[in-house]
């Protein structure tokens, strides 16, 4: 009877495994990000410097028309 009781104690609390599902998605999901974004993105700088070289070239094409 004491084996018994003593095993009974052993015994850990119930776990939500609708928690640990969803963080391992969450994980998967961040890590595919990751990837995608080593992989197709660029900075905010670079776009930024990728904008304000188009703007200057517009401006020196626009500079550069002719008025008839």
């Amino acid at each position: 009877m004491a084996e018994h009781t003593s095993r009974r104690l052993d015994l850990v609390e119930p776990v939500n495994l609708n928690k640990f599902r969803k963080a391992k998605a969450r994980a998967e999901k961040e890590q595919r990000a990751q990837e995608n974004r080593v992989k197709h993105g660029r900075t905010k700088a670079e776009r930024a410097r990728d904008k304000l070289q188009a703007k200057q070239q517009q401006d020196a094409v626009d500079q550069s028309k002719r008025d008839d």
